[in-house]
């Protein structure tokens, strides 16, 4: 079993962590969970409290409890690269897509890049298991954080209320790891602060249901947590607050018809446009959203923050921008390594050809077409003049000059205003009420004249939903919502829309439907008898 010890995150700006628990490799809660624990932890002053929810938010950061992703939480996976939320949300949305290719030769990236992933992928095992973890972290959390034992261990009025706050926080955490549970496998394992403590065998939930529980959780905690705030706030930046949790609402509204088979745009709009009424606001230039400084973007709704040395790891930030810098770039990147194996596809490319006067698009320039002989995946193992390198983040501030060190200070924008623009364009005209066409053309304007160095040319008067497909191609990617997206647009899977060594050929081919969704990893299927695998898989 993993024991979670002292560990240093400056998510918060704060150091530690606060309870001992274990997480086996087959194991889906915490299994030791000491009654005393609490009492000689948390205590009456704050400071364990704070350090109890800096370990849930740093999980989306780093994958251990030293550097380099050191002590890792999650056993029988590499911490790094396997069992890091971000890298392996990366893997999942984008390898499978028509936007990305990994050149490499792990165990387990062919089958993503190819879609012919099973029940035994690694890096499907290690982002299932850092989500459960995540779940088991706020749910001890929040045993501990109660009324009752914090009026027993004779915490003050004031500190009361500001771990009030952290509950909802911690809260709005879980509903995050559940959606992407929910957006990735569907069906999984559900527990709360109300399980039994020990039990490796936790009921699964259906989607549908498990639909409804995030969508509580957010109605209940959103009003309970922090004011929105716009740019950088030295106390506040990167904790979750009421904009995010309707970001959040927003995008699963989006999905709602995929996840339950009921469309719920009226919902995505209405929580969309909340959003956009507490003054955020797009960054003047598009490329600035995605460098070292963009903590202080008004574009920025929630981050997964990275601090340099204090949160080093090889997941994460380091490996979104080492893995696509070409050598060639790592010093103007200001990154430890060119690790170059991932490549945009051609098909990528192609979604920015589509339009008449690409070439001013700016996003269209983060793709280096002349850095390759090849801008196709001829050989899907080396990445030697194949594919197309990608600079979009990079370790560099926006006036050019580097933070105080080439360990990545970027900053992962899970939530951001552009997304919200184009969910809400896309909740119109898939027929939600309370928005209106004329908005949602002048929200993807917006973003177009953003993009374009000649404004003139970037404006549409019309749009339709593949146009919106394409669009978000565009503005989101290499920012982990591709497979989600063409789910939702029925192209992920079948035959309808094919690219560049989908299904396993060079030049593409149909898969089946099933692929949809992730398996549950075998291994928790053959430990927990209460778990049926996704339709499909064996």
């Amino acid at each position: 079993m993993k024991k979670i010890t002292l560990y240093t995150i400056s998510v918060l700006l704060i150091f530690g962590l606060m309870f001992t628990s274990c997480l086996d490799d087959l194991d889906t809660v915490p299994l030791s969970n000491n009654e005393k624990v609490g009492e000689t932890v948390y205590g009456k002053d704050l400071l364990p409290y704070k350090q109890s929810l800096a370990k849930i938010y740093a999980g989306l950061a780093i994958s251990g409890n030293a550097a380099g992703d050191g002590d890792a939480d999650v056993e029988g996976v590499d911490g790094g690269s396997q069992a890091s939320f971000l890298r392996g949300l990366w893997n999942l949305q984008e390898l499978p897509s028509d936007e990305a290719h990994c050149n490499w030769g792990d165990v387990g990236i062919p089958e993503l890049n190819n879609q012919t992933f099973g029940t035994s992928n690694v890096f499907i095992k290690g982002l299932y298991y850092r989500l459960i973890y995540q779940v088991s972290l706020v749910n001890q959390f929040l045993r501990e954080t109660t009324d009752n034992k914090l009026d027993s261990r004779g915490v003050e009025p004031g500190v009361k209320a500001e771990i009030h706050y952290y509950r909802e926080e911690a809260r709005f955490n879980r509903a995050l790891a559940y959606y992407y549970l929910l957006d990735l496998f569907r069906n999984v394992p559900f527990t709360t602060e109300e399980s039994v403590v020990g039990s490796s065998s936790p009921e699964q939930i259906k989607a549908k249901d498990l639909f409804a529980y995030i969508e509580k959780e957010l109605l209940d905690c959103k009003d309970k947590m922090l004011d929105s705030f716009v740019g950088y706030n030295n106390k506040y930046y990167g904790r979750a607050n009421k904009a995010a949790a309707w970001s959040l609402l927003s995008r699963l509204y989006l999905n709602a018809e995929i996840y339950t088979g009921t469309p719920r745009y009226t919902e995505s709009i209405t929580y969309s446009k909340l959003v956009m009424e507490q003054g955020y606001q797009l960054e003047p230039i598009y490329a600035d959203v995605f460098k070292a400084d963009n903590d202080h973007s008004n574009e920025m709704i929630f981050p997964i923050r990275y601090e340099g040395s204090a949160t080093q790891t090889w997941g994460g930030m380091t490996f979104v921008i080492c893995s696509t810098v070409p050598s060639a770039l790592q010093v103007e990147a200001n990154v430890v390594g060119a690790w170059q194996g991932n490549r945009a596809r051609s098909s990528l490319l192609t979604t920015f050809e589509k339009q008449t006067s690409h070439n001013e698009d700016s996003r269209k320039d983060m793709l280096k077409t002349d850095m390759t002989a090849s801008n196709q995946i001829i050989d899907p193992s080396s990445y030697a003049d194949n594919g197309i390198p990608v600079i979009k983040f990079v370790n560099v501030n926006k006036d050019g000059t580097n933070p105080p060190s080439n360990i990545v200070y970027t900053d992962f924008p899970l939530f951001r205003l552009g997304e919200i623009y184009l969910n809400y364009a896309e909740a119109v005209l898939r027929g939600g009420t309370g928005g209106d066409k004329s908005t949602a053309v002048t929200l993807v304007n917006n973003l177009r004249e953003r993009a374009y160095k000649d404004k003139s040319k970037a404006t549409v008067s019309d749009i339709t939903l593949d146009f919106i497909l394409d669009e978000r191609g565009r503005e989101l990617f290499f920012e982990a919502q591709r497979r989600t997206d063409l789910v939702r647009f029925g192209k992920f899977t079948g035959s309808s829309y094919v690219w560049e060594w989908k299904g396993g050929t060079a030049a593409g081919t149909s898969t089946q439907s099933y692929l949809n969704v992730y398996p549950i990893p075998a291994d928790d299927i053959g430990s927990n008898l209460n778990l049926d695998q996704n339709e499909g898989y064996k």
